[in-house]
């Protein structure tokens, strides 16, 4: 186990705030690490029929690319994960869900972050309007699952969220809430 030490530094932006903790490991040596306190997230498969789900193209600037994704957000402030599911489905993809169901919930980055995501498989979809979020979606695309299993395979598709909810469909994963 680790023993908290002090904080050396703290960033705090709008979405989440960076911690540089130092720490004394059970050997008894003084090390540094980056601690991230990250609000709960959600990610959704909005599934068309039993073949085809709607995935998200956006432009990711760690990367300096386009990503292709399932849509995803933080949970907003005193707002349900349900609520924070179809906030992010409409504003991502223009549509809404009459059936959700929770999947699977993770942790991205158990290393350096707290972060949660919580995935929600969305049936019986309707379209409501265009996208909203038009400075973070390039484009909306209707995908074969098979086609997406076969992204993931070849590399194309690396999103951890994405292969975690496209694997968990394909090994029948589901209601694990955390």
């Amino acid at each position: 186990m680790e023993k908290f030490v002090d904080t050396l530094g703290v960033l705090t932006v709008p979405n989440f705030t960076v911690h540089l903790d130092e720490v004394i490991l059970k050997t008894g040596r003084i090390s540094r690490r980056i601690r991230i306190d990250h609000p709960r997230a959600v990610a959704v498969i909005p599934l068309i029929d039993e073949e085809r789900i709607l995935m998200v193209r956006q432009y990711r600037y760690a990367l300096g690319k386009d990503t292709l994704e399932i849509p995803a957000g933080k949970v907003d402030r005193n707002e349900s994960l349900y609520d924070a599911v179809l906030r992010e489905l409409k504003e991502e993809t223009g549509y809404t869900a009459e059936d959700l169901t929770p999947l699977i919930s993770f942790y991205p980055a158990v290393a350096y972050s707290n972060e949660v995501i919580d995935i929600f498989l969305a049936r019986n979809l309707k379209k409501l309007c265009e996208p909203l979020d038009e400075d973070e979606i390039s484009s909306v695309e209707i995908v074969h699952l098979r086609e997406a299993l076969d992204m993931i395979k070849s590399g194309a598709v690396k999103d951890g969220k994405t292969i975690i909810a496209i694997f968990s469909l394909f090994v029948g994963v589901g209601n694990a809430g955390g």
